[in-house]
């Protein structure tokens, strides 16, 4: 389970996410929405303690963040916009590595091959990561997230640079992760996908939460019966004109 309460980052005179709370229950997907600079980033950098929090708190699996780091990322998976990947090791030394971070070498010999083949790196296996495409390092990034058996896991705009066939192994990939009992947090700006993808979204707007709910809530709170996830994002992000499919003035 993942829970925020009251999360606040600001840098200097900037407040980049402000008074953020909501929970993730186990087996749920959750779509985290918003313009460009409304926080998304930053909240799950904070989520997967790469930033601390100027405020607030942030429970995984009941281990704060800040105050049990080490506890809480055991059971925390991140998939990052653009890979952060150790260049001179092969594809399978770096599985390896990341499953020797988390003390989870076992799972790693039981489940690496399938991986391998899941995420068709299999042929790339003994390959530098150096000489990997943009999507094949995307998906050893997904690969290692699921090496040590998280049971939160974030990711950040997950399926820019892959080819259409890893979309949809990634998305198979979440969907089986939800049926383990898995939170799930997206932050992502293709809206078809968190539709059919997140059982619920959170909507921010510099930095802070303006609406959480499913699709069907926000349509009966807003009155836009029928409207599709994007329509209603642009009304409540303040985009009439794109909304309605208009040019801006």
């Amino acid at each position: 389970m993942l829970q925020v309460f009251q999360l606040v980052k600001s840098y200097k005179t900037q407040v980049a996410v402000n008074d953020l709370t909501f929970t993730i229950q186990p087996g749920e997907i959750v779509g985290l929405l918003g313009p460009n600079g409304a926080g998304k980033t930053t909240a799950l950098r904070c989520i997967a303690g790469i930033l601390r929090p100027t405020s607030g708190h942030i429970l995984i699996n009941g281990h704060d963040v800040v105050l049990d780091q080490s506890q809480a990322k055991a059971g925390l998976a991140l998939v990052p916009e653009v890979p952060s990947l150790y260049e001179l090791l092969t594809v399978e030394e770096h599985l390896k590595f990341v499953a020797m971070c988390f003390e989870t070498l076992q799972l790693y010999e039981s489940s690496k091959d399938e991986l391998l083949r899941r995420y068709h790196l299999w042929d790339k296996r003994r390959d530098l990561v150096a000489t990997l495409s943009k999507g094949m390092r995307q998906k050893l990034s997904v690969a290692c997230a699921l090496v040590h058996g998280a049971n939160v896991m974030l990711f950040d705009e997950p399926i820019i640079g892959i080819d259409p066939e890893g979309v949809r192994e990634l998305k198979q990939e979440m969907v089986r992760a939800k049926a383990s009992g898995a939170a799930i947090l997206i932050s992502t700006h293709m809206l078809d996908t968190a539709e059919k993808l997140c059982d619920r979204v959170i909507i921010l707007r510099k930095g802070q939460k303006i609406e959480e709910g499913t699709l069907e809530e926000l349509r009966v709170r807003h009155g836009l019966a029928g409207m599709s996830l994007e329509d209603v994002f642009l009304r409540l992000t303040g985009d009439e004109n794109a909304a309605a499919g208009l040019p801006h003035p």
